[in-house]
């Protein structure tokens, strides 16, 4: 397939000059009410699979983030690389709203318009910080699926244009909004398991596929426009019972289990259990010294970090990585293990997870009840909302929402290192300070990637 360049006049339009951004970034913004129609955040989605909606990839049921953010806003414009997605999309959009909304292939379609308020972005994740990015400059505000990086490099620069821009920016690590997450910070943070030193991250294992074979992309799918920013590459595909996709691929769903669109569990899961591990140890300013692979195993063989074998997921399947901080203290990602977070303090232990947070602390809770406001208090000092409204809200009172980009950045930084780790099979020291890896050149390769011509990012 030829490849679509892009125009760099139509991308620094996209992206406006730090004066024009500037400008935006004064204007006063409406009372959102989130009622009136009137009042009510115009939002442009970008990117309609399954975490957008699973009825825009053609699967029963609501799950995805559309339907609980359409509660406070309204979606005026679709965008996705695939025509059978974006178009159940605007089906959608229209059944909700009673509108038909603007149904564009290209992201920028949305980027570019002054009408939009806020971008929503549900793409695989290398497309992330480049959208996030452009949408800030051009004045918008963003929720952003999780992880909200593809690599260290990008969280650096989406911090640097968050803080320029004072855009308000959410990231879709829904647990901060999570009573059970919060109980067990605030239970820590009164000191009811004493010192907490090691928190173990127990975030699944990844799946291995067949060998896929060469094939042509389906007639509604722009590779070229989806691959966007990760180097060319032929179309690989395997019907069969896999998942919500039936296949094996390197696109859609299964993007996550190829580390030149994920980061594989460990940004996948990772971006969860490791923020609320970082947030609770006190971590979210700084970042480890090191990082060890104790075990660590991939699909294919590997030479200097990268996969021999492009006809296979590459991402690893069981992995143990130790990454320790200055102050002696550890977070610990595994695969195995009851999926949660286990934090071993010097009186107890206290485990959590989206069904249960559990332990002696939480029993004692019955005669020895947490402070009142205590989970507030961690909540930013907020009223406890849905992860929706608190984007919503914040975006209302330009305040920092709860799953702020500079937080994230931090902890999703301890994932990349893991990963770096993984791919290289030692080692990695960390300055947190500089964010550099310290004395090994072939692993600081690994905090920026290369971008493929015409999908650089400008910022």
């Amino acid at each position: 397939m030829q490849e679509k360049q892009v125009n760099r006049r139509h991308m620094l339009r996209s992206s406006l000059a730090w004066s024009g951004a500037a400008v935006l970034v004064g204007r006063a913004p409406r009372a959102w009410g989130f009622a009136s129609s009137n009042e009510r955040p115009r939002i442009g989605a970008i990117g309609t699979g399954s975490r957008w909606c699973q009825r825009a990839t053609g699967l029963d049921g609501p799950y995805g983030s559309a339907p609980d953010v359409r509660r406070y806003g309204d979606y005026v414009a679709v965008c996705d690389a695939d025509g059978d997605r974006r178009a159940l999309a605007g089906g959608l959009v229209k059944e909700w709203t009673g509108t038909q909304p603007a149904v564009v292939a290209d992201y920028r379609a949305i980027i570019d318009r002054d009408d939009i308020d806020v971008v929503h972005i549900s793409t695989p994740d290398h497309w992330h910080a480049k959208i996030a990015i452009e949408a800030m400059l051009s004045g918008k505000d963003v929720y952003c699926e999780k992880p909200m990086t593809l690599t260290i490099r990008e969280g650096q620069q989406m911090c640097d244009v968050c803080r320029k821009t004072g855009r308000i920016v959410q990231v879709g690590t829904q647990q901060r909004s999570d009573e059970r997450f919060l109980r067990a910070i605030a239970l820590i943070r009164d000191g009811r398991i004493g010192d907490v030193r090691k928190a173990i991250c127990s975030i699944g294992g990844a799946p291995t596929s067949p060998q896929l074979p060469t094939v042509s992309p389906p007639r509604n799918l722009d590779w070229n426009l989806w691959l966007g920013p990760a180097p060319q590459v032929a179309f690989r595909y395997l019907a069969g019972d896999n998942g919500e996709t039936q296949s094996w691929s390197r696109c859609h769903y299964e993007f996550r289990w190829w580390y030149e669109y994920s980061g594989g569990k460990l940004t996948d899961w990772g971006a969860h259990h490791v923020d609320i591990a970082t947030w609770a140890l006190g971590k979210t300013e700084t970042g480890p010294v090191s990082v060890h692979p104790v075990m660590v195993k991939h699909p294919v063989p590997f030479q200097q970090g990268y996969p021999t074998d492009d006809a296979q997921y590459n991402t690893a399947t069981e992995f143990l990585l130790r990454a320790q901080f200055a102050d002696g203290r550890e977070i610990e990602i595994r695969h195995d293990g009851d999926n949660g977070i286990i934090f071993e303090g010097t009186e107890g232990r206290l485990f959590v997870n989206r069904g249960r947070v559990s332990g002696r602390a939480v029993e004692d809770l019955a005669t020895n009840p947490l402070p009142a406001g205590a989970l507030e208090q961690v909540y930013k000092d907020r009223p406890l909302v849905d992860h929706f409204r608190n984007f919503f809200e914040a975006v209302a009172a330009r305040k920092e929402p709860i799953s702020d980009v500079f937080s994230h950045h931090r902890a999703l930084t301890t994932c990349h290192l893991a990963g770096i780790a993984a791919r290289l099979g030692r080692v990695v020291k960390w300055d947190p300070e500089a964010e550099a890896i310290v004395g090994d050149a072939e692993a600081q390769q690994f905090v920026a990637r290369a971008r493929r011509q015409g999908f650089e990012i400008e910022a």
